[in-house]
């Protein structure tokens, strides 16, 4: 953390934020699908921002000291906030009211990331946009990476964040079963379910992807779409490791098994530690994996 600048952590002494790892990028993955997910809590956060900025829009800067009055402009774990672009904050509906008043250009989060300044500059350059930083966590009490999407009005930047999720094994078993059990019925319309966005095989961080299993081209795959048609068995990890090639060879001498292995997770766009669940079905690799907490 710097010194002589006021930090979140400074008012909020009991914010505990963890720090970030940062790896480069295989060349292999580098066309995932954008950071916005089209999930049900990006549409939560999405469809609240829009509320709370057509109140803004009618009613002005001083509209925006609602956001901490009224339950329209807090949807259970999401609320709106807002920032004038010349850093000052305006008001919240949750844990940050407690920076209503301040002057946020330069608050860091544990990375060093002054991101209410970044904020600012895109939203007086796009009128729009999104931004990831460390914030405290009510629901488990750590600090998290949360997603912030936000919108430009006049001088105010109205603003709702959302922590991105992340899955459990137990879901990544049972997704697991899912896509091996729609493979049995229908192969065809199965691997093309796996990609659809809107489709229950592609929830948050979970996904299912699908190779074959002698040769290693890819036949589906919920994140990465671009990677179908190539061959999964010349994928690293950033250490190294060929990680699909590994499972096949996994796969096909006891029918299934787990890896663990660095990935890019689609919500946080970062590399995280991963545990993947696969198995052997019908001449395929079919896998699906949860992203450590």
């Amino acid at each position: 953390m710097k010194t002589g600048r006021r930090t979140l952590h400074d008012l909020m002494a009991s914010v505990a934020l963890a720090l970030a790892v940062t790896i480069a990028m295989p060349a292999a993955a580098q066309q995932e699908r954008p950071a916005t997910l089209n999930t049900s809590l990006e549409r939560r956060a999405e469809s609240l921002l829009d509320i709370a900025v057509e109140h803004v829009k009618e009613r002005g800067e001083a509209g925006a000291q609602d956001f901490a009055r009224q339950s329209a402009f807090v949807d259970r774990d999401l609320y709106a906030y807002a920032l004038r672009t010349d850093g000052r904050f305006l008001a919240s509906g949750g844990a940050s009211a407690a920076l209503v008043g301040e002057n946020v250009l330069d608050y860091q989060d544990a990375d060093g990331k002054a991101f209410f300044r970044e904020m600012i500059e895109i939203a007086k350059r796009d009128g729009a946009g999104q931004v990831e930083y460390r914030w405290f966590n009510p629901a488990n009490s750590h600090g998290e990476r949360k997603m912030t999407l936000f919108r430009k009005v006049g001088e105010v930047i109205v603003a709702v964040g959302y922590y991105p999720p992340r899955a459990t094994s137990m879901e990544a078993r049972a997704l697991l079963d899912q896509a091996v059990a729609a493979l049995g019925k229908d192969r065809e319309g199965s691997l093309k379910r796996f990609q659809d966005l809107n489709d229950k095989f592609v929830r948050n961080d979970l996904y299912v992807f699908v190779t074959d299993i002698t040769s290693g081209r890819v036949l589906a795959h919920g994140a990465t779409p671009s990677l179908v048609g190539t061959n999964a068995f010349e994928l690293k990890d950033p250490r190294g490791r060929l990680i699909v090639r590994e499972m096949a060879d996994i796969a096909m001498k006891k029918g299934k098994g787990e890896l663990d292995y660095l990935w890019r997770n689609p919500m946080t766009r970062k590399f995280e530690s991963k545990h993947a669940f696969f198995r052997a079905y019908d001449g395929l690799l079919v896998g699906v994996g949860t992203y450590n907490r």
